[in-house]
């Protein structure tokens, strides 16, 4: 996702700060999911090390991840130093594929069902179910739909009243803020997968302004594409991030 050095640039730009860079690109396998996870472990495995060294000097950390996988890595050590905060997951679909469940083989569609505990990554687990929120999750599973009616993360769909009911759910806790680039209508920024009744760009920023009331312990934002060129793709950047600008004060 070479559209994550951009992102991350544009944060590094607003905070004012060089970004430190965990691991190298490389070509997509397009494989199973286990064969993708055994390939990613070593920089999973970094980017978790990466995390607890920052956590662990009482810093935020705000990341530009490539695929939503990698929540994989940062989760479990939110978690750790975090054990009170919400993780809000923006994001178009809930991720909360098992090994045991998912139809597709995509490592994405785990990445957050390892940090909660319901398969075991290796990389840890640790994240409440009373303390993962879905946001603007639209395209959901059956099994992930039944783990929803279960209780494994409350979900608040868009549509009317979306920051209100956010806020209620939140309830002021501290905020770890994920952000999958297609939990926004399709065309608003360049991302790989497009679901429609998404978030416009307004809602965005309502929300952000919103979370922004409680304490933010971190931002991590992913699966965002290069546009159609380097002009195009900090364009896009800048908008989503001028939506985001709350949650960076």
């Amino acid at each position: 996702m070479a559209g994550s050095y951009v992102i991350a640039e544009e944060l590094g730009r607003r905070l004012g700060d060089q970004p430190t860079v965990i691991g190298r690109p490389e070509p997509a396998l397009n494989a199973d999911w286990n064969i993708e996870f055994d390939v990613a472990r070593p920089a999973l495995a970094a980017m978790s090390a990466h995390y607890e060294r920052v956590l662990a000097a009482g810093s935020t950390p705000f990341t530009a991840l490539s695929r939503c996988a990698v929540a994989l890595a940062t989760l479990p050590m939110i978690a750790r130093f975090h054990p009170d905060a919400v993780v809000v997951w923006f994001d178009a679909h809930a991720d909360l594929q098992t090994p045991e469940t998912t139809t597709t083989g995509y490592l994405g569609g785990l990445a957050l069902s390892g940090p909660l505990g319901l398969w075991d990554s290796g990389l840890g687990a640790g994240l409440a179910h009373a303390n993962t929120i879905l946001a603007g999750t639209r395209d959901i599973d059956p099994p992930e739909q039944a783990l929803i009616d279960r209780g494994a993360a409350t979900l608040v769909s868009p549509g009317h009243d979306f920051v209100a009911r956010l806020a209620a759910a939140v309830a002021g806790r501290p905020v770890y803020v994920h952000i999958d680039c297609d939990v926004l209508d399709p065309d608003i920024v360049p991302t790989d997968y497009r679901v429609s009744g998404g978030l416009t760009l307004d809602v965005l920023r309502d929300a952000a302004a919103a979370l922004a009331s409680s304490r933010i312990v971190g931002l991590e934002i992913g699966e965002f594409e290069a546009a159609s060129s380097p002009v195009a793709s900090r364009a896009a950047a800048s908008r989503l991030l001028d939506a985001l600008q709350p949650l960076l004060q």
